[in-house]
């Protein structure tokens, strides 16, 4: 089964509402259709299979107590009724998605070659179907209505074990939804506890209601779900099912609420706001004459609006030495062609990673307690930190040890080998990328590896990952480089110890 990607996927429930009829069911797929095309949008038209033999009980075919048997049988199709409506949904260019019933459904589901198994909320517990759609081999959307939290631990840990695509859907199983039962944060709660999981909103509310499905978008839901239907003289909806009118107004609202929520990642900032802060933004001036290469200090400078474009702001003072490179006048604009600034000290390379460690680390929500040791690891210095290193919090070191290691966008751990020390590591979040004796390995939140004494490892990571490593009592000088030249080197020298974490103080014989 190849990769299915559930975003941005709007599930269409025809259910019950072809009314029995071929020639209804083709007019809603086809309206549907339209609106679709008109908003290229990513859709899939979702059939509801049941085998009426044995999914009802003989003794409820006529007369039964329960409300929907009679719905159900006064709307059967045939399976070539079904076939057709399935060839249209194609012709269309939507998905086919079907929810089975029964287990009987699932290999008509098979054979048919829907894209999308659905489970219904009803189904959610139902595990001799579930096993029966676990084993058809296709992606699976699962609807979350009416259960708590550990029955949808139980449902992703089902499929994950069978190596099922699954995603989830955030829904409330009331028709039509009253408002102080949406409870849309739910969704934050699906997407902090199963990541790696897509997650939508499955919709019952009224049909005019947009505001549900853009709240949803900004909580991140991914997949959208609401029952679809066609009006007639003869025939009209409920009121929960949206009209193609209706539908048309909440794919817009959709779309609409995309545009405001933009990129949760690296929000991309445009030229046209970077002008508006340039206006109150303070450029740095010369305020008594400076000579030329003369070192330049908050004495001989002030701040002011409005800033010139190119300008040496405010934002860019540092107490790094920054000397002049000519003769500057008072008033004069500084630029930065008109000054030279001393590169870096070691320490400070140190310093500043550290707020981009403690942002990985919340990002995280990993937090330290009171008793930890922290130090850099820089096998070619610390101005290269940024290039070979990583950054080790010492958790616990007794029979057994603990370490975090957070390793940098870009940053690569040397190869080396340890004498003593048995160890392995978990990634908890970001890419981990290793030789582990000379078999190259990809790690991602949750995975392992062991690494035995005197086995050579390397690792790095593109855009960083925190690891946890577990391993026997670390020793001082238990590590053998492949090069040579950081075997020379002292711990002073390759290792620098944080003496405070909240105050960014290094220990003294490493400033």
């Amino acid at each position: 089964m190849s990769n299915f990607d559930f975003n941005n996927l709007f599930v269409l429930d025809l259910a019950n509402n072809h009314q029995g009829s071929v020639e209804h069911g083709l007019k809603i797929i086809k309206e549907c259709g339209k609106m679709v095309r008109k908003h290229n949008i990513r859709a899939a038209m979702k059939f509801q299979f049941r085998q009426y033999d044995s999914f009802i009980h003989p003794d409820h075919f006529e007369d039964s107590d329960n409300k929907h048997i009679p719905r159900f049988l006064s709307t059967a199709l045939s399976k070539s009724d079904w076939q057709i409506l399935f060839n249209t949904v194609k012709d269309e260019g939507m998905l086919t998605m079907c929810t089975p019933f029964d287990n009987e459904s699932v290999p008509v589901i098979s054979e048919m070659d829907f894209d999308i198994i659905k489970v219904a909320s009803c189904s959610a517990k139902d595990w001799p179907l579930l096993e029966e759609i676990a084993a058809a081999s296709k992606p699976v959307v699962v609807s979350t209505g009416g259960l708590e939290i550990n029955d949808i631990d139980n449902l992703v840990s089902f499929f994950g074990h069978r190596g099922t695509q699954h995603a989830l859907m955030h829904c409330v199983s009331i028709y039509p939804i009253p408002k102080e039962d949406f409870h849309l944060s739910h969704i934050d709660t699906l997407i902090a506890r199963y990541k790696g999981c897509s997650i939508g909103w499955s919709t019952h509310e009224d049909q005019n209601e947009i505001a549900p499905i853009q709240i949803a978008v900004a909580k991140g839901a991914t997949m959208f779900e609401r029952h679809v239907g066609y009006e007639t003289n003869d025939i009209k909806l409920n009121l929960y099912s949206s009209t193609p009118d209706q539908l048309d107004k909440w794919f817009e609202a959709f779309l609409y609420a995309k545009v405001l929520c933009g990129s949760s990642i690296d929000r991309p900032i445009t030229s046209i706001e970077k002008e508006s802060l340039e206006g109150l933004q303070r450029g740095m001036f010369v305020k008594k004459e400076i000579k030329k290469n003369t070192l330049i200090t908050l004495e001989d400078i002030y701040f002011a609006m409005p800033y010139v474009p190119g300008q040496v702001s405010s934002e860019s003072w540092s107490e790094d030495k920054i000397t002049s490179t000519k003769l500057l006048k008072v008033n004069e604009p500084i630029f930065p062609e008109h000054i030279k600034i001393k590169k870096q000290k070691g320490s400070l390379v140190l310093k500043k990673s550290i707020h981009e460690v403690k942002a990985m680390l919340n990002k995280a929500a990993i937090t330290l307690n009171s008793d930890f040791g922290i130090e850099f690891s820089h096998h070619y210095g610390q101005d290269n930190f940024r290039e070979t290193g990583a950054l080790i919090i010492d958790c616990i070191n007794r029979e057994y040890c603990k370490k975090l290691i957070v390793v940098l966008p870009g940053q690569r751990h040397p190869e080396h080998y340890h004498k003593r020390k048995e160890e392995t590591f978990q990634v908890l979040t970001g890419e981990f990328e290793c030789v582990i004796g000379g078999h190259k390995k990809t790690l991602l939140p949750g995975e392992m590896a062991l690494v035995q004494p005197g086995v050579w490892h390397e690792f790095w990571s593109k855009d960083g990952c925190i690891i946890e490593e577990v391993s026997t009592t670390h020793y001082k000088n238990d590590s053998v480089y492949n090069d040579q030249k950081i075997n020379e080197l002292t711990l002073v020298q390759r290792k620098t110890i944080v003496k405070n974490w909240g105050r960014y103080e290094l220990a003294e014989n490493n400033q």
